[in-house]
Formats: structure tokens, sequence, C-alpha cells
């Protein structure tokens, strides 16, 4: 069988589920950045800080959860089930993370946010590093 560099290149092109993915885990990943800053900001007095880190944790667990969605689509459309693995883990992890929070669980909610940034970030490598190419069904 013959392949053209036509055909090649549109297997390697990047797809509308797949911008919309990196964007998501983009801006995941700029939200929960700051949430270290607004932390910072209430622990050196400003009390106003901890309002903003509650809501900068409100819209970081909203973004986490609008990734999911689209974690689901990239496994769908391209049949690629990591990002899918690696979003849950990371979406887990900030729950457990926002309830410690709330709940004044300091020795769990520092830890937890410091691995879960760590994780994020590597994630946010990993999508814009290569594309998602769509894997060919197996034969059942």
């Amino acid at each position: 069988m013959v392949t053209s560099s036509l055909g090649s290149a549109a297997a390697r092109r990047t797809r509308p589920t797949e911008w919309v993915f990196r964007a998501l885990v983009s801006a995941h990943m700029a939200a929960i950045a700051g949430q270290p800053v607004l932390a910072g900001v209430y622990l050196t007095g400003d009390f106003d800080g901890l309002r903003w880190h509650a809501v900068g944790a409100d819209v970081v667990t909203f973004i986490g959860y609008l990734q999911v969605i689209a974690a689901i689509l990239v496994w769908v459309r391209l049949r690629q089930v990591w990002p899918f693995l690696a979003t849950m883990a990371v979406v887990a992890a900030e729950t457990v993370q926002y309830f410690a929070g709330l709940d004044g669980a300091l020795w769990l909610h520092i830890p937890l946010g410091v691995v879960t940034v760590a994780a994020l970030v590597v994630q946010f490598i990993a999508v814009w590093r290569r594309p998602l190419l769509r894997r060919e069904a197996r034969d059942a």
C-alpha cells in the first residue's frame, strides 16, 4: 500500500477535540498556579486573601470538571484513555484537597496542593509535547 505525504500529514494534525482539551488543561494550569499566591496573600495578614483563595478553589474545581468532560471526548473520539485517567487522578486529588481546606485540615490541604500542582504541570507538558494521535479500533 502506498501512502502519500498528504495522508500522513492528515493523521498527525491536531483535531478540535485535542485543542479543546489542551485549552482546558492550560486554563486549569493557570488557575491552579494562582492558588499558592492567594494563600500567601492570606498568610501575610490580608484576610481578604482567604476569600480570594476560596473563589480560586471554586474556579479550579469548575475547570477541572470541564476537563473531565473534554478528557471523555478525547477518549471516545481519539481512543486515548490516558488523558481521562490522568485528569481523573488530578480532579480526585483536587476534590479531596478542596474539602480538606474547607475543614481546615491544613496537614492534608497543603501537601496535597503541592502534589496536585505538580501533577497538573506534568499533564500540561504531556498534552503540549506532541499531538494525541487517533488510535485505530482493535478487532474483537
